[in-house]
């Protein structure tokens, strides 16, 4: 997905713990999936999903909506 100046927001390339610190929000999609932010939080997000069950798309789709949501909030 792309923020309002075509540029990606969520990189499936960077790890859960880079995503959670450029976006906070992010945790509690992590969270919410079921996704081990924590001891696996150095996995890419498409490595992670992928350990932990969850569809890539469906993660990145989460993540995008709540960054939405949080930038539209400040």
């Amino acid at each position: 997905m792309t923020d309002s100046t075509g540029t990606l927001t969520i990189d499936r390339s960077a790890t859960v713990n880079e995503t959670i610190v450029k976006h906070p929000a992010a945790v509690a999609v992590f969270n919410a999936l079921g996704i081990d932010a924590c001891c696996g939080g150095d996995a890419p997000i498409d490595e992670a999903a992928r350990r932990d069950g969850v569809d890539v798309n469906a993660l990145l789709a989460a993540l995008e909506a709540i960054c939405l949501e949080a930038r539209r909030a400040r």
